[in-house]
């Protein structure tokens, strides 16, 4: 499964704001849920649900890492 950067929300991102991720769903048909900075919920429309596939650990890995990468200098200052 591909996931786009733009369907991806915070834990607490949608803890206080689930409408916004609602509307996430609603434009890109799923949204994605990080907790601690790894993807670990996904969210779609019901009507959908019987045709999500499950993408492997290796592809989480591999998008956790090119998201930290082109995140690092965000990570670093946090990190202080």
């Amino acid at each position: 499964m591909t996931i786009d950067t733009n369907t991806m929300v915070s834990i607490s991102e949608a803890n206080k704001n689930f409408s916004n991720v609602a509307k996430i769903v609603d434009q890109y048909g799923s949204a994605v849920i990080l907790k601690n900075n790894t993807p670990k919920y996904i969210i779609v429309e019901f009507s959908k649900a019987d045709t999500i596939e499950e993408a492997s650990d290796e592809e989480l890995l591999a998008i956790s890492s090119k998201l930290m990468k082109r995140n690092k200098k965000v990570y670093q200052e946090l990190a202080k």
